[in-house]
């Protein structure tokens, strides 16, 4: 772990420049620049929104803001999965010419899809006051609810990135699970009103998306405190788990090299 952070402290520059540099290459031959980054979170908010109030008239109070709510969380998450699995491939003319800490890579993603969570916590923010969602402290707990997702997705990106090199359908496997997940991390309904009790407390519980999505809307919306035990629990074993990670990437990364 103390290589760790050393490596963090010594790529921390070359991170943020990574990171900036994909941002610019993103929006470089688009019309729209950086107004891309707002508008597909919210043309996704209004294709939810369409589909389950209006074709299946369903949706909780306040939807656009419930949904849009959920999308960010799932969207940073499933992004960042989604891109870790291919990471180092991906990178395959910096890995094979110079040495960098594998999680490096993976860290500088994290820093752009959490740019890209950010815009979207502004648009939640311009929400908020559309629909007259009074601010208060509680908001802040959203602060440490960021923090938990940061280490639960860190935690199990760092084994896709590991695990992607050696086995190449991973990518084609990863995608209907997440796919899967995402139907059952309650993005774009209630789990809590829509799923009995016996049921729910499984997929709330048991999915630290679900747990988290739901706890932000909570917070957000309803002005309520997170259940610190469960987030506390799923930050713990995340914790673990990126250990682990870590420990695995530093044992097998100079093998990458010869594989890819």
């Amino acid at each position: 772990m103390n290589k760790f952070i050393k490596d963090i402290k010594n790529y921390f520059f070359y991170t943020v420049y990574s990171a900036k540099a994909e941002l610019k290459s993103e929006i470089a031959n688009s019309r729209l620049s950086c107004l891309w980054w707002i508008l597909d979170p919210l043309l996704f908010m209004l294709v939810y929104t369409f589909v389950v109030k209006i074709v299946f008239e369903r949706g909780t109070a306040n939807f656009p803001i419930f949904v849009f709510i959920g999308l960010t969380v799932w969207n940073f998450f499933n992004k960042v999965l989604t891109s870790s699995v291919k990471l180092v491939l991906s990178n395959k003319s910096i890995v094979s010419k110079v040495y960098i800490p594998k999680y490096i890579l993976l860290i500088q993603k994290i820093f752009v899809f959490l740019f890209k969570m950010l815009v979207s916590f502004l648009i939640i923010i311009i929400m908020l006051i559309f629909y007259k969602i009074p601010f208060t402290f509680t908001m802040l707990h959203c602060f440490i609810l960021l923090i938990v997702l940061i280490t639960v997705t860190f935690s199990i990106s760092i084994f896709l990135l590991h695990f992607g090199i050696f086995v190449e359908d991973l990518a084609n496997v990863i995608k209907p699970v997440l796919r899967l997940m995402f139907y059952m991390s309650g993005i774009i309904y209630s789990i809590p009103d829509r799923v009995p009790a016996s049921y729910a407390w499984i997929l709330l519980d048991m999915n630290p998306i679900a747990l988290l999505a739901n706890e932000f809307r909570n917070v957000i919306m309803y002005n309520t405190v997170p259940n610190y035990y469960l987030v506390g629990c799923w930050f713990l074993i995340a914790i673990i788990f990126s250990w682990i990670g870590i420990r695995l990437i530093q044992k097998h990364e100079n093998s990458y090299a010869k594989v890819i």
